[in-house]
């Protein structure tokens, strides 16, 4: 189980007041991607002209853009809300980005009360994702949104 507490203060030191934008992102991945136990792909996606462009992230290669309303990640977006799914197989219109993932979680995140990305984390363990992964993830979000876009 993640320890929320220890990773979000480990994301505030790692990025309170740096002002490159990809940088943050790409450490706040790895930093996901190597403290979170049982996970294939940890990373973002940056909305871009109405579509969800592949930001920094860690594990294979990945879909490139994906748009708004398709997908776990275009879901989450079109629904202004958080995207916990335990088998991404059920999920009508799932994109399989790496045929390896099976449970998923996506984190809209906000500047100034609208969407400019998701946080998305992939598994290749059903089920893996809890109603503790989404607050954790959702604070985690609430300080990237504080430090890298000042809301």
């Amino acid at each position: 189980m993640t320890n929320y507490q220890t990773l979000n203060e480990q994301l505030s030191a790692l990025i309170h007041g740096v002002p490159h934008q990809i940088a943050n992102l790409a450490n706040a991945a790895a930093l996901l991607y190597h403290s979170m136990d049982g996970l294939n792909w940890a990373g973002f996606y940056l909305l871009e002209h109405g579509v969800l462009v592949l930001g920094p992230f860690q594990g294979r290669p990945a879909c490139i853009e994906i748009p708004v309303g398709r997908g776990v990640c275009g879901t989450a977006v079109a629904e202004n809300r958080t995207q916990l799914v335990h088998d991404v197989h059920q999920f009508p219109g799932h994109i399989a980005c790496d045929s390896a993932s099976n449970s998923e979680i996506v984190v809209p995140i906000h500047m100034s009360g609208e969407i400019v990305g998701v946080l998305d984390i992939d598994s290749p363990h059903l089920g893996r994702f809890s109603e503790a992964d989404r607050t954790g993830l959702e604070e985690f979000v609430r300080i990237l949104e504080a430090e890298v876009w000042g809301t």
